[in-house]
């Protein structure tokens, strides 16, 4: 099994080598001190021949009622075979079920316009998903591209997720899926299991943009691009009752003037779980976050992982706004088993209030499913290093930093924090750190120490207090019988 995808890439290790000619950044977050911020992406409307289709003129109702699918896809389809050009969604609720989209291709949505999507699980195909880091057997995205280039979603108008499609996933012959709340029950690892549909889903694309236009989405991840290259999301408003954008595997990436509303981590970088992404090895990678609003109910702002088996690097989040969540604004996640590495992540410029258990959470030990094949010995603990978090604001977080979740095989490498300042109840939990820089951390109202500490060198460090050691389990044995690529 092979994927039509970039090729694997040694990571470059020196400031800046080879980096020069990638279209969205004019630096990348290298190791600490001097970083150029990326310049903002252009709108890329596809160009090409000037058809021009209106949804009414095929048939389309769009009175809320009547499923308007076949007239929907049917200009999609007719756009596309005239060689591109732009889909019109005039005012009016389309009811539908899934729509494919197509190379060459602008939906436009505009304003009054809204896609209704269908509360029959009969309009949404079967397909392969990938949905925490494997690919499974799923329904398809209520939008979707696949293979496609030159896809452009945007206009004033809604998509909007059927909420008559509960859960996330579903068992084997439909049903609706029960989580078990036994010790050690395996829940989401099961291998028999469906998941449900997704707002929209990119998988191979190229050249994506969707702005200006406002989700609803239920209870599954709204937006997931996989495998995708030169993707833009802009000024789009996300509301989810789970995730909101899913990066998964792709690159050159950027979210500009977004605003989150959430019931799940607001964005959550990923690239695969155990073997499976560890061998297909396609990294998430070259992401530029900015100028957004989060606000999640139940979990992060930004996560990043805990599917990390195919590796996440060159991260820049910058100027946004984290205005709320029930964990922390920021939480780094992954654990022995995922392999690969997190590297290059540079945070400036952040507001952080209303975070109800921290700004910053750094968990290589523990987070995630374990997946059914791990990546055994060494080589399953992600290698981290180079973070840096500068010029950030926060107001009554109850603990400023906790990252003692970390390897003492694999140290993270390299964390700068600069410039923080404003409220919190306690300060920074370090541990098993080398080439850390402290500086002006001018934070209030903490009891305690400032910094408590284990085995962690660097700068700004002095009065650090003594930290316990963090609880590390033995290295996974490699299975009696190798994985093959494509098993279940």
């Amino acid at each position: 099994m092979t994927h039509p995808i970039w090729p694997r890439r040694k990571f470059l290790e020196t400031t800046g080598k080879g980096l020069a000619t990638l279209p969205f950044m004019a630096s990348l977050p290298l190791p600490a001190e001097a970083q150029k911020p990326r310049k903002p992406t252009e709108s890329h409307e596809p160009t090409g021949p000037a058809v021009h289709l209106n949804v009414r003129d095929l048939g389309a109702l769009g009175d809320g009622k009547t499923k308007d699918t076949l007239a929907l896809q049917q200009a999609l389809d007719r756009c596309s075979v005239f060689g591109g050009g732009e889909v019109v969604v005039p005012a009016g609720d389309y009811l539908t079920g899934a729509l494919l989209l197509h190379s060459n291709t602008t939906l436009r949505l505009e304003d009054g316009a809204t896609l209704l999507g269908s509360p029959d699980i009969a309009d949404y195909p079967m397909t392969q998903v990938r949905w925490e880091g494997r690919w499974i057997k799923g329904y398809g995205a209520f939008l979707s591209a696949q293979n496609a280039e030159n896809v452009t979603i945007l206009g004033k108008g809604n998509v909007t997720a059927s909420p008559a499609i509960k859960g996330r996933i579903r068992n084997a012959d439909g049903s609706p899926f029960v989580y078990s709340r036994q010790p050690g029950a395996s829940n989401l690892a099961r291998q028999d299991i469906i998941r449900n549909p997704a707002l929209m889903e990119f998988t191979h694309c190229k050249n994506l943009l969707v702005q200006d236009i406002v989700t609803q989405g239920n209870d599954m991840w709204s937006i997931h691009p996989v495998y995708c290259e030169n993707v833009t999301f802009k000024n789009v408003i996300i509301r989810s009752g789970a995730d909101g954008i899913d990066v998964d595997s792709c690159r050159h990436v950027v979210i500009d003037g977004c605003q989150f509303d959430t019931r799940d981590d607001c964005i959550s970088l990923k690239s695969g779980r155990g073997m499976e992404g560890n061998t297909i090895a396609v990294p998430c990678e070259d992401v530029r976050i900015s100028n957004c609003t989060f606000t999640d109910a139940t979990w992060a702002c930004i996560g990043i992982g805990s599917e990390t088996s195919g590796g996440i690097r060159n991260v820049l989040v910058e100027h946004c706004k984290c205005l709320g969540a029930r964990t922390h604004a920021i939480y780094i996640k992954s654990r022995p088993g995922r392999g690969a590495f997190i590297e290059n992540i540079t945070m400036n410029d952040l507001e952080v209030s209303n975070a109800k258990l921290g700004f910053l959470r750094l968990n290589f030990l523990n987070s995630g499913l374990q997946d059914p094949y791990p990546v055994p010995g060494l080589d399953g603990i992600p290698t981290v290093r180079n973070y840096t978090f500068t010029n950030i604001r926060v107001t009554d977080v109850p603990v400023l930093v906790t990252a003692n979740e970390i390897h003492p095989d694999k140290p993270l490498d390299g964390l700068t924090i600069r410039n923080v300042t404003g409220t919190c109840e306690k300060g920074l939990l370090l541990a098993n750190m080398k080439n850390v820089h402290l500086s002006q951390i001018k934070v209030t109202g903490f009891t305690g120490p400032l910094i408590s500490t284990y085995k962690v060198t660097g700068t700004g460090l002095t009065g650090a207090a003594p930290l316990e050691a963090p609880k590390v389990s033995g290295l996974i044995a490699a299975p009696a019988t190798p994985y093959v690529l494509g098993q279940k």
